[in-house]
């Protein structure tokens, strides 16, 4: 049996997945090479330099891969890329850096995915948990790798957003409370067009739970719940919904909120949604689900209902930027899918000018059509090709404007908005036509609205 001491791990992609996955296979005596077929930034080059990790940019060198006893690949690398396929074909084990990290720490590990509301979820759980003086990280598709916390800190949770691609790479890795916050159709092309792919990509989050864990997830979502139906799981399940009462789990009754994870009088929890610090009714499931896993944890009430109440949001995630001559302005650029969108559109209370486009995902934008009609007055396409969205919209809002740049889409917005509307960046699309990512287009709009 090989030994760290000369058993060899190449990490494929040197981003903070790659970078931190290296540093801890490191700490722990392999031989490490990271290889990145693009370059490498120059933080990271001085972190694997510290380290004294060897490392190639701008190619893969497949000598100095496929001698690998293991290859923890970057979850931004396709399965379907040549050179996975190839290491498949040599039967040389591909791992995620989450799988790695986590044969290396006993901490309690709670994990959430889903189409959308993940990140939000994921942040919430752990302003929750802090608040409770519990000796918590926050790590995974969010922030810091875990790996990188896993070789430099000492925690006894560990709350993680997992995206589908990460959960693709892990085997034995096992969550102690899984959350999956609702399944809407995305990155398809990832998963050969085949939404059941996908779906089973995101139920690998429950894969290893026994009875002592714990599952969440949202008993309104059509496609979990018709998974949910044909598959045995071992763990404890706690639903949560706006339309239906539950037992064990949480739901929403005439404007309270109500949560239990046991049939114990004392474990009933109840607060009024007009108290929560998110509005709309997407955040009131995540937030849900943050009091379920509180709950669960117990968590004093106190503490709990607090933490609902004081919480910021996260950047680019219905972020209030500013209210100028009485128009608020909102940045929600991570919205990247229609699924997200509509969350978004659908918590709107005023009249609104959305500004919404970028790279066509093979949008179905029918669903957003009634709440479009509802809400929103004014259209400002943020794009290179805003063809679908006006054939989309154009019979439903007064106008539809085409623009180029975040500075140009806030300067129309400021100038068609009346008092007491809301102008929304909700794109429903990537940012990678007139953006460098989701976070550079939802700084361009702050920066632009800020400038008014």
């Amino acid at each position: 049996m090989l030994t760290d001491m000369n058993k060899r791990i190449v990490v494929l992609g040197s981003g903070e997945s790659g970078t931190g996955a290296a540093i801890l296979a490191r700490q722990k005596g392999f031989d490490v090479f990271v290889s990145d077929k693009g370059a490498i930034p120059e933080k990271y080059k001085a972190e694997l330099d510290q380290y004294n990790i060897a490392y190639e940019e701008n190619r893969h060198t497949e000598a100095l891969i496929l001698n690998a006893d293991e290859i923890i690949k970057s979850p931004g690398i396709a399965s379907k890329n040549p050179l996975v396929q190839l290491l498949r074909v040599k039967g040389i084990p591909i791992i995620s850096e989450l799988e790695f990290a986590g044969r290396y720490t006993n901490a309690f590990k709670i994990c959430i995915t889903g189409t959308n509301g993940k990140t939000t979820t994921t942040s919430l759980v752990y302003h929750v948990l802090k608040k409770a003086g519990l000796n918590v990280a926050l790590a995974g598709n969010i922030g810091i790798s875990m790996a990188r916390l896993v070789a430099t800190g000492n925690y006894d949770y560990y709350v993680l957003e997992i995206s589908s691609f990460q959960l693709d790479d892990m085997y034995n890795f096992k969550a102690d409370i899984a959350v999956l916050c609702n399944i809407t159709p995305d990155h398809l092309d990832r998963y050969n067009y085949d939404l059941q792919q996908y779906i089973n990509a995101k139920f690998r989050v429950i894969q290893n739970q026994t009875e002592a864990d714990i599952f969440i997830y949202c008993l309104d979502d059509a496609l979990t719940m018709k998974n949910v139906s044909n598959l045995r799981i071992a763990a404890r399940q706690f639903p949560f919904s706006f339309n239906q009462q539950i037992e064990q789990g949480a739901y929403i009754s005439n404007g309270e909120l109500h949560i239990s994870t046991s049939k114990e009088q004392t474990n009933q929890f109840t607060m009024y949604t007009a108290d929560l610090a998110l509005r709309g009714r997407h955040n009131a499931y995540n937030s849900m689900a943050a009091a379920i896993i509180a709950n669960a944890l117990d968590i004093r009430k106190d503490v709990i209902r607090e933490s609902l109440m004081d919480f910021q949001n996260v950047e680019h995630r219905l972020e209030s930027v500013a209210t100028i001559r009485a128009v608020e302005y909102i940045n929600d650029s991570k919205a990247t899918n229609v699924n997200s969108s509509w969350y978004a559109l659908e918590s709107m209370d005023k009249p609104t000018v959305w500004i919404v486009g970028g790279i066509d995902k093979g949008n179905d934008y029918a669903i957003l059509q009634e709440l479009v009609k509802e809400k929103v007055r004014l259209i400002v396409c943020l794009g290179l090709d805003n063809t679908k969205i006006h054939e989309a919209f154009s019979k439903d809002v007064d106008m539809i404007i085409n623009t180029s740049s975040a500075q140009e889409a806030v300067h129309v917005a400021s100038k068609m908005a009346k008092p007491g509307e809301t102008v929304l960046l909700s794109p429903a699309c990537a940012s990678f036509d007139l953006f460098k990512n989701y976070e550079d287009r939802g700084r361009q709009f702050k920066s632009a609205v800020k400038a008014l």
